[in-house]
C-alpha cells in the first residue's frame, strides 16, 4: 500500500473547472523528485466515481479540484472529509460528490483511506481548453500549497521551487 495517491479531477474542455488536472500536469513535469513507492499523481478527469478501487491501494488521497464557495476566484481551500461531508453550503463540484461516494465504496470493501481535498474557488466555467487568467496565475500559487500538503502528508520536508 502507497501512503499518497494525488488525484486531480476536473474537465479541461470546461476552462477552469480543469485545474486539477493541469495541476497534475504540473507534477508530471517534476517526477524524478518524488518517491515514486510513496506517491503517485494521477489524472482523474471526471470519471471519479469509477475511480473507487485506486481507493484501496493508499493510506491518504488529496483531491485537487475546484472548490465554489462565492470566494474570489483564486482563493484556495483545503477541506478535510468531515468538512466535506457537514458543509451546508454546497461548496462541492460533482466531482467531490463522486469522491465521498468512492470512498464510501472502497470502505464497504474495507478500505478506508483518509481523504483531504484542495480546492480552488473558479472564475468561469465555459467552452475552452485555457484556463482564465485569474486561475493560470493562480496555478504555481496552487501547485505550491499542494507541494506543501504533500510533503506533510508523506511527513518529509519540500523543497519550494
Amino acid at each position: 500500500m502507497k501512503k499518497l495517491l494525488v488525484l486531480g479531477v476536473g474537465n479541461i474542455l470546461l476552462m477552469d473547472e480543469g485545474i486539477g488536472v493541469h495541476a497534475i500536469y504540473e507534477f508530471w513535469k517534476e517526477k524524478q523528485d518524488w518517491d515514486e513507492t510513496l506517491v503517485d499523481f494521477i489524472d482523474g478527469g471526471t470519471f471519479t466515481q469509477d475511480l473507487f478501487y485506486l481507493f484501496e491501494e493508499y493510506e491518504n488521497i488529496l483531491v485537487l479540484d475546484i472548490v465554489r464557495a462565492g470566494q474570489t476566484p483564486g482563493t484556495i481551500f483545503s477541506l478535510e472529509e468531515d468538512q466535506l461531508r457537514k458543509e451546508e453550503k454546497q461548496m462541492l463540484s460533482l466531482h467531490d460528490i463522486d469522491l465521498l461516494d468512492s470512498l464510501g465504496m472502497a470502505r464497504m470493501r474495507g478500505y478506508c483511506p483518509r481523504l483531504k481535498v484542495l480546492g480552488i474557488e473558479p472564475d468561469k466555467i465555459d467552452w475552452g481548453m485555457q484556463l482564465t487568467p485569474t486561475l493560470a496565475a493562480a496555478l504555481p500559487s496552487f501547485v505550491s500549497v499542494a507541494r506543501k500538503h504533500i510533503g506533510e502528508l508523506l511527513a518529509i520536508s519540500i523543497p519550494s521551487t
